[in-house]
């Protein structure tokens, strides 16, 4: 198998296995990933196609490390097994992290405070 494809296949895994066997955040089961995933993909699609287009190339692979099929634009394959690892680790640590917050950060729940919400007493 290329290594490059080789490369692909157990990035994946290995992502897909970090989420389901070690973090659990649920990640899969959100719509909101799916649609993440989606955004990503339509822009990974506009800039990798202008990137790796046959016509005139920005980046060159080297044939005989990946399958060879391209699609859509002369995109490689693997490049989208890639994207979907990085997003997906990013999320999915992203969410690990925010799960243990402790109350302090960006990440942390809080509630508005009013002053003039405020009993006094005399």
């Amino acid at each position: 198998m290329p290594e490059y494809t080789l490369a692909t296949l157990l990035t994946m895994l290995a992502v897909i296995l970090v989420e389901i066997l070690w973090l659990r955040t649920g990640v899969f089961r959100t719509a909101q990933y799916w649609v993440s995933l989606l955004i990503m993909f339509s822009f990974q699609v506009l800039v990798d196609g202008w990137l790796t287009k046959l016509s005139d190339p920005i980046v060159i692979y080297a044939p005989e490390s990946m399958l060879g099929v391209r699609f859509p634009w002369d995109i490689p394959v693997e490049d989208f097994g890639f994207g979907f690892a990085m997003l997906t680790l990013t999320i999915v640590i992203w969410k690990r992290l925010n799960r243990n917050d402790t109350g302090t950060g960006a990440g942390a729940a809080s509630t508005p405070t009013n002053a003039s919400a405020e009993t006094q007493t005399d």
